[in-house]
């Protein structure tokens, strides 16, 4: 295949890290400027918002009058695969927020994606001091919403049936999120490999190609407690909009948050619908929404990420002022 056969490979020396707990890291891009925490998904490696030397979010927005930090969670130990999202939120993320507040000397902004924006939102609303502003790339919220109930409805029903799995192992194996994710477009995998095939391989998009593709078959697996709230949860009792969803015993409400927030809505995600993340905008008082003509890893990823999401969000973390109380 040309796709196992291109010699590129990611060889990226990792930024010097601030703080570290367990696998997680700090990771400090450096930079002059407003102070951006990002905080990925769990369930994949946060390397999408580092993807190439020529083609990196952290890397450009450095470069750009912003002090970035990333919050890397690393792949689950024994310890973590224990661990609930309350574990995740309460625990290690505010400790990592403490820690880049302390290296920066004040607040930041919370920069999450995907489910790291759900997990950024709940830190923002239990520690809101040390939060500046609060950016949600392609986070979602009503997990029922439009078409999407009956998909979250059946990632939900399988749960009983991984519970073995999640037993054993503590963990939901990488290979079968691959699967549940492959199930949302089960087309799409050959579409993009025909497409690839007719790429010059020498070419900047081959390579770019093959660094994301590399990405996406170089995930993490989920410890099962975790597992457990996001199936079960997130989508089968769609917990976030129902109000149900609590961390460390509080309802998690974006009603509360009383800072400046950024929502970047990819119109053409299958991952996250358009119209779960709007939810969320809906219910964030302040909230600047940018409706972004890309895809869920494309926004974040893509050849016209810098264009279409990056740029904006410099210009929104530049702005981003918490109101005086």
């Amino acid at each position: 295949m040309a796709y196992r056969g291109h010699p590129w490979r990611r060889e990226m020396p990792d930024p010097p890290a601030l703080w570290s707990e367990g696998p997680a890291r700090l990771l400090d891009y450096g930079g002059a400027g407003p102070v951006a925490l990002f905080v990925p998904s769990l369930v994949n490696r946060a390397t999408v918002l580092d993807l190439m030397p020529e083609h990196s979010m952290l890397r450009w927005l450095s470069g750009q009058g912003v002090r970035v930090l990333l919050l890397d969670w690393g792949a689950p130990g024994a310890a973590e695969r224990g661990f609930t999202l309350t574990d995740w939120i309460a625990g290690r993320l505010e400790r990592a927020l403490e820690a880049a507040a302390a290296a920066t000397g004040g607040p930041v902004s919370l920069v999450g994606y995907c489910m790291g924006g759900l997990l950024a939102l709940a830190a923002a609303l239990r520690t809101p001091a040390r939060v500046r502003g609060l950016a949600l790339l392609a986070t979602p919220w009503d997990f029922h919403a439009g078409e999407s109930a009956p998909r979250a409805r059946a990632a939900a029903g399988l749960l009983p049936g991984l519970e073995p799995l999640l037993s054993a192992t503590g963990t939901l194996p990488v290979d079968l999120l691959q699967l549940l994710f492959a199930g949302l477009d089960p087309f799409g995998i050959a579409r993009k490999f025909r497409a690839f095939g007719r790429l010059d391989p020498t070419s900047p998009r081959a390579a770019h190609f093959v660094a994301l593709e590399d990405w996406l078959n170089d995930g993490i697996p989920l410890p099962a407690p975790v597992a457990r709230e996001c199936l079960g949860g997130w989508y089968g009792a769609n917990t976030p909009a129902a109000g149900t969803w609590r961390v460390a015993g509080a309802v998690v409400e974006p009603r509360a948050w009383r800072g400046p927030s950024f929502l970047a809505i990819p119109r053409g995600d299958r991952i996250v619908p358009p119209e779960s993340a709007r939810a969320l905008a809906e219910r964030l008082p302040d909230a600047t929404v940018l409706d972004v003509p890309a895809g869920h890893i494309g926004m974040a990823a893509g050849m016209k990420a810098e264009a279409v999401l990056w740029r904006p969000l410099r210009n929104w973390l530049a702005s981003a002022v918490r109101p005086s109380s």
